[in-house]
């Protein structure tokens, strides 16, 4: 029997992709890289947005369609999040929820012969110290736990991933130290919210990326997303763990909207100034950090008073990453109630946003061009050359070095969205 996987979606769910691929060739299955040649194909879907839903549909029913001899095995958050759908579209297709993968070999040998399998329901299984296979050595996607403690309006995600589960920070480290030692050269701390981690367990985010970035190697550690509310208590312990030479000057910070009233709508549990004293904090203390946010536009109470504030926002902090969302009602979510704002309004807000987001990165990376940067090759470009990051997570095209190296360039051009270099 043969299985071909692909995941959609967030960091978090490619490792579960790498879990449910470890489990299977740990009960001896084979994984292949040709849908042709598989017996049995599990997608590994995402669910957070309309368009997405949208794209995992489609995908489901062309694989029935094109393949009708192939067994189908359906994962991810779409799973949890909109099983009606799911049955509907899929009846004769077996389910393998989010917090189900140590049993994705059971599910595929029942699958292949026939039974339909649903695995569902949410568990405390740790994530760590589990067999992963992915298709990059030198980036390793380490989730170090699953789960929010928030209640946003607008999130269908957090029905799927459930309350937050923390893994043990001593596993966290053996998964890290086991990586680098294979070969690893980026460390990709994950979760639906990394300032959530510890919460439920009494260990700390700062504790965590000090004892990662201490292990010995040549290695960089990339933090993920953090939810304002839940950095507030430890934000000086947290930046104080990032100043490791070793960590990237890199922080995910989504803010969503600019204005106090449509923060409240969205429980989001943070004000625009404890926002900005965050930022402040962490641009004081680490000068060339970068600063990635999320920005819904369009949010059902979203006025154009709210927006202004939002573009206010944007211009005084200026983040040199801005990932930008359309408001869209998602299954299950609270604000699906609401009734949505005119779509016309929504794409000017958001082409408004797109155009200050290309003016703020373009000028930030030109402000790099003939500087001398250390950065880390960790991947191929897909049109020639090699992808390296500063230390501050900027991408850059290098030319004729090898991967998993650091090399020092200069910075010889920029675009809005990434820089080009010659090596010295």
């Amino acid at each position: 029997m043969k299985v071909f996987i692909e995941s959609y979606g967030c960091t978090f769910n490619q490792a579960d992709g790498q879990i449910i691929a470890g489990n299977l060739q740990a009960n001896d299955i084979d994984i292949v890289d040709n849908i042709e040649e598989a017996d049995v194909v599990i997608v590994n879907t995402c669910y957070v947005k309309l368009p997405t839903e949208d794209k995992m549909t489609f995908r489901i029913q062309k694989l029935q369609k094109e393949f009708p001899d192939k067994k189908i095995i359906v994962g991810g958050c779409m799973v949890e999040i909109d099983p009606e759908k799911l049955e509907k579209i899929g009846p004769d297709v077996s389910w393998i929820g989010p917090h189900q993968l140590s049993k994705s070999a059971s599910v595929v040998n029942a699958t292949y012969c026939g039974d339909i399998i649903r695995e569902t329901g949410f568990s405390k299984e740790s994530k760590v110290c589990v067999p992963k296979v992915g298709d990059d050595t030198l980036i390793h996607i380490l989730q170090i736990c699953e789960g929010c403690l928030g209640a946003c309006t607008f999130c269908c995600t957090r029905f799927a991933r459930g309350p937050l589960n923390s893994y043990p920070i001593n596993d966290i480290v053996s998964e890290a130290q086991n990586a680098i030692e294979n070969g690893a050269c980026e460390i990709q701390l994950t979760a639906q919210d990394t300032a959530a981690f510890g919460r439920d367990s009494g260990e700390k985010l700062s504790d965590l990326i000090k004892e990662v970035a201490n292990l010995n190697g040549d290695f960089r550690v990339r933090v993920g997303m953090m939810h304002p509310k839940n950095i507030l208590n430890d934000v000086d312990e947290i930046i104080d763990a990032m100043k490791h030479p070793k960590v990237y000057d890199f922080i995910h910070l989504p803010v969503q909207s600019g204005s106090d009233k449509v923060l409240s709508d969205m429980r989001r549990g943070h004000t625009i100034e404890q926002y900005k004293s965050i930022v402040s904090k962490f641009k004081k203390e680490i000068p060339d950090v970068t600063l990635a946010t999320d920005i819904i536009v369009g949010y059902p109470t979203e006025s154009d008073e709210d927006f202004d504030e939002t573009v206010k926002l944007l211009e005084e902090i200026r983040p040199s990453l801005i990932h930008l969302s359309k408001y869209q009602h998602r299954k299950g979510a609270i604000s699906s109630s609401l009734t949505e704002i005119p779509r016309k309004i929504m794409k000017e807000r958001s082409k408004y946003i797109s155009q200050i987001k290309e003016k703020i990165t373009e000028r930030e990376n030109e402000e790099l061009v003939n500087s001398i940067q250390k950065v880390l090759v960790i991947e191929k470009g897909s049109k020639g050359g090699y992808i390296a990051k500063t230390d501050s997570y900027i991408p850059v095209i290098v030319d004729n070095v090898e991967l998993g190296t650091f090399v020092d360039v200069k910075i010889t051009e920029a675009t809005s969205t990434y820089l080009k270099s010659e090596l010295l």
